[in-house]
């Protein structure tokens, strides 16, 4: 009969729990789990030369901000919304070249459009 053991701390403690070997799995070098983590968050790492001033500026206002963020991932953060940002400005002004282009079309006269046809 196989004698039971109780899941409590002081049975972890004892390493009646959680100390054979058929239960462990290797643990993923440092690399390897950043390798990971970069293919979950879709990330990629690039080199970009930045001034000193800026990234102390990023590095102060990460502190502030309650240091739970590095300087990195503000830094990401602040181009993600600097992009999404940009992008909407230049969605919006094509939006508005379209209406400018068919309100321009709608104004012409119809005998304009039927010389071009002919």
């Amino acid at each position: 009969m196989t004698k039971k053991i109780l899941g409590s701390a002081q049975a972890w403690e004892e390493r009646a729990l959680g100390a054979d070997e058929q239960f462990a799995a290797p643990v993923p070098s440092s690399v390897e789990l950043d390798a990971q983590i970069d293919d979950a968050l879709a990330l990629r790492m690039i080199s970009i030369r930045l001034p000193e001033t800026l990234i102390e500026d990023f590095k102060n206002i990460a502190t502030v901000r309650g240091g739970a963020m590095g300087y990195q991932t503000l830094m990401r953060q602040a181009l993600k919304r600097f992009a999404t940002s940009e992008l909407k400005l230049i969605a919006r002004e094509m939006a508005e070249q379209v209406q400018q282009k068919r309100a321009e079309a709608a104004a012409k006269p119809q005998g304009d459009l039927m010389r071009k046809a002919a």
